[in-house]
């Protein structure tokens, strides 16, 4: 068989995705706001209007991309309990910058960062994995496994929800359904579409998910982890040191 003639590894995705979020961050934390703080009239508040809007729209690409990566590094991980520990640990580490960078607060309960809803996300893939490996018998017992299997998935809906996690329970929905339907790609990247469809710009992202060729590529996990906190303490460094400074000077 042919190679086709496009095809993406896992860690090519997940630096796609990090541009992407990368791109979007920048526009939620330092052109939005600048954009309000600049005279109206002046070429830098026109430049700022009309490029927020197209860096917040590519920013939609990330989120669908790191759910798809969640699904498939739990579908591979060798200890998913390590996994979900790394997971929840960075979700701590990164809550702080998270609230530097998108808010005057420090710390700010109303939003929580997009590690928890991942977490979430994956302990629900945990627990719904659970009830559909175990077998059972008679036809009481495959029901009470699907019904546990609901039941899990509404509480990571809820919890995601009661939380204020970065996409709500639409994220964690989204993962259900790429997890779901992991066995057809075809219908992950379809459905998956459909799910996230409330953001006009993150069906797209499901373009280089089907070309997803299987294979790990290059991975810096340690790099991956770090780069979402850390960029976002520079981010909130530069919207409340670094900017005022500017804006004062000129």
């Amino acid at each position: 068989m042919r190679k086709p003639v496009v095809s993406f590894s896992g860690g090519t995705l997940k630096m796609l995705a990090i541009i992407t979020m990368l791109i979007d961050h920048c526009g939620a934390s330092i052109v939005g706001p600048l954009r309000h703080k600049l005279p109206d009239g002046s070429q830098l508040g026109d430049f700022c209007q009309i490029i927020y809007p197209h860096m917040r729209n590519i920013g939609r690409l990330a989120f669908p991309i790191f759910c798809f990566l969640l699904v498939e590094g739990f579908l591979h991980t060798r200890n998913v309990k390590k996994y979900a520990f790394r997971m929840f640990l960075f979700a701590l580490i990164s809550e702080l910058p998270f609230d530097y960078a998108f808010s005057n607060q420090l710390i700010r309960n109303a939003h929580q960062n997009v590690y928890f809803t991942l977490l979430i996300g994956l302990l629900v893939m945990m627990g719904m994995s659970v009830f559909e490996y175990r077998q059972s018998i008679t036809r009481f017992g495959n029901y009470f496994n699907l019904l546990m299997q609901i039941a899990i998935a509404a509480g990571g809906l809820w919890l995601a929800a009661f939380l204020h996690t970065d996409y709500n329970y639409k994220g964690i929905f989204l993962i259900i359904v790429l997890y779901s339907l992991r066995l057809d790609r075809k219908l992950q990247a379809i459905f998956g579409a459909i799910t996230i469809s409330w953001e006009a710009v993150a069906p797209l992202a499901f373009i280089p998910i089907w070309f997803y060729n299987g294979e790990r590529g290059r991975q810096l996990k340690y790099f991956f982890y770090w780069f979402y906190p850390v960029h976002l303490l520079i981010l909130g460094f530069l919207r409340h040191v670094i900017l005022p400074c500017v804006l004062h000077l000129n």
